[in-house]
């Protein structure tokens, strides 16, 4: 017994000796020099990078933008697969607000507010594409790798839901006279004009105007379920448009939310660099520019080559000629090569590094949400007036003024570019009868509808795709070119990874969604049903 007594007494110092040397060990191999945490305004920099969609990808030739005429440089198919969502990019966000919460000790901050907006952002973006999402018993981590999915309808009344809440808690921030904020290069380092710089109550303020724009856009979003009572959609709408003090929206270009390109580091995605890679590859697609050349609109000129082998002058209208989506690849390359079809403008991309912003959210989609919301009777006021302020405002974005414009065109013999000068009046523009508001009536609502498709130009992402999705406006090409059957799909479908890890709960929303049709791109989802 006095000799076990002494064994585990030296045990005991055996043990005690162990964790001195390993307290010692980690004290010696911390590097002190290094942070064991960073700000949330860092993790907030890295997420805002990812609320940006590029142009010149995938996404263009959904909205049928643009096209690939050859074959090596990519075809003009609709997908066939599967969705990307951003499950990861929503850890960072909950990650950016609990630093933001231990920081200050409340939620009562910037980034709680971003955080909610982000979560608004991010769910019914990716519910868009695929339909319900585990949201409720989502990034848990190991807590639980196989969430429940909830409805696509209760993902997008909890993203109302946020974005009220972002509204209010941005409210009492901006009262409380903030000026620390920082990870934010949209508008408070844009706002000082130099990096790392700027008012971050100025940039709270333009994002307070970003959530309640944003909640516009998918109150419009959900036109089908006006009616529906658990969404309230008209009294939302209503709510925000009638009180500008309590919801403070868009009110001019500036406004907009939108990535800025320049010549050192982020670069337009067709610029001079890759000229010779996709300057003759790409062509306009014939559902944005056909649709501005039947409307006399300049913005085709700016926008666009003319095709000179269809023998008409360079600023003539007629000149711009937009190519089939739906077309088979040979056959559109053949015309591509005649000069029946127009490119790019050359000057505009590919004569530099930059080019015009990519917008996330605009004014003038905020017009056009208003003018749709107008002729459907949600809100009272002139259609005709938002209509028309959605789309100078457009023209304002390209520099078009209401008189003498320049455009320019590379010449024939590819030396150089020839500059024109080209009258356009406003008021004519509106006068004319397939650009007069017809009223607040089915044919006035596929006007505002179709100026709203071609302010999305290459920008917005998917925005100009779901609207056609929603309401067919403008016609969409079909044909062998698009694949599918010639048929445009409906819908992604959900990772592989859902099916194999989360199949249980895959299976079920599938079912419940689509019936016995699976995991089918060509059903429709809930909310355009």
């Amino acid at each position: 017994m006095k000799a076990f007594k002494i064994n585990m007494a030296a045990l005991a110092l055996l043990i005690l000796a162990a964790s001195g040397c390993s307290k010692k060990f980690e004290e010696f191999s911390l590097n002190k020099n290094l942070p064991t945490s960073v700000p949330p305004g860092v993790v907030l920099r890295g997420i805002l990078n990812n609320i940006v969609t590029y142009p010149g990808g995938e996404e263009d030739k959904a909205c049928q933008f643009y096209v690939s005429n050859y074959t090596y440089y990519g075809d003009n198919k609709y997908w066939s697969g599967s969705a990307g969502l951003s499950y990861g990019v929503l850890n960072n966000v909950i990650s950016m607000e609990e630093l933001a919460y231990n920081a200050n000790g409340s939620s009562n901050n910037p980034y709680h507010a971003l955080g909610l907006f982000l979560r608004a952002y991010f769910f019914t973006e990716m519910s868009k594409k695929v339909g319900d999402l585990p949201m409720t018993e989502a990034l848990q981590g190991t807590a639980n790798i196989k969430p429940k999915y909830d409805s696509q309808k209760q993902i997008f009344l909890q993203s109302l839901n946020w974005l009220d809440s972002a509204n209010i808690i941005l409210s009492s921030v901006l009262s409380s006279g903030v000026k620390e904020f920082s990870g934010d290069f949209y508008f408070k380092e844009a706002l000082s004009g130099a990096y790392g710089g700027g008012n971050g109550y100025d940039a709270l303020v333009q994002w307070r105007k970003v959530v309640n724009s944003y909640a516009l856009r998918l109150l419009i979003d959900l036109s089908k379920k006006a009616d529906d009572g658990d969404l309230n959609i008209k009294s939302r709408f209503g709510a925000i448009f009638n009180n500008p003090a309590q919801y403070p929206i868009f009110t001019s270009n500036s406004d907009n939310l939108q990535y800025v390109y320049n010549d050192k580091y982020n670069y337009y995605p067709n610029n001079s660099n890759n000229y010779g890679n996709d300057a003759g590859r790409l062509n306009v697609g014939g559902t944005l520019l056909n649709n501005l050349s039947d409307l006399n609109d300049i913005r085709a000129m700016y926008l666009a080559e003319p095709a000179r082998g269809l023998g008409f002058e360079d600023t003539d209208y007629r000149s711009f000629k937009g190519a089939d989506l739906g077309q088979d690849l040979s056959s559109m390359a053949a015309l591509s090569a005649q000069g029946k079809i127009s490119f790019l403008n050359y000057k505009k991309y590919y004569s530099g590094l930059t080019g015009e912003p990519t917008f996330i959210i605009s004014y003038p989609e905020v017009c056009y949400s208003i003018a749709e919301a107008m002729n459907r009777g949600w809100v009272t006021g002139s259609a005709e007036a938002w209509y028309r302020k959605g789309t100078e405002a457009m023209f304002g974005f390209y520099g078009i003024v209401d008189g003498g414009n320049k455009v320019s065109f590379r010449k024939s013999d590819g030396s150089g570019y020839d500059e024109y000068s080209v009258d356009f009046n406003y008021d004519s523009y509106f006068s004319q009868p397939s650009v007069k508001y017809a009223g607040d009536n089915a044919d006035g609502l596929k006007q505002i509808l179709l100026q709203k498709y071609l302010g999305f130009a290459r920008n917005s992402g998917l925005q100009a795709y779901y609207q056609w999705r929603r309401t067919g406006v403008p016609e969409f090409n079909t044909g062998p070119g698009t694949g599918n059957g010639g048929v445009i799909p409906m819908r992604f479908q959900y990772p592989s990874n859902e099916r194999s890890v989360n199949k249980a709960n895959y299976d079920a929303a599938v079912s419940i969604q689509f019936g016995g049709a699976g995991d089918d791109i060509n059903q429709l989802l809930w909310i355009n049903k």
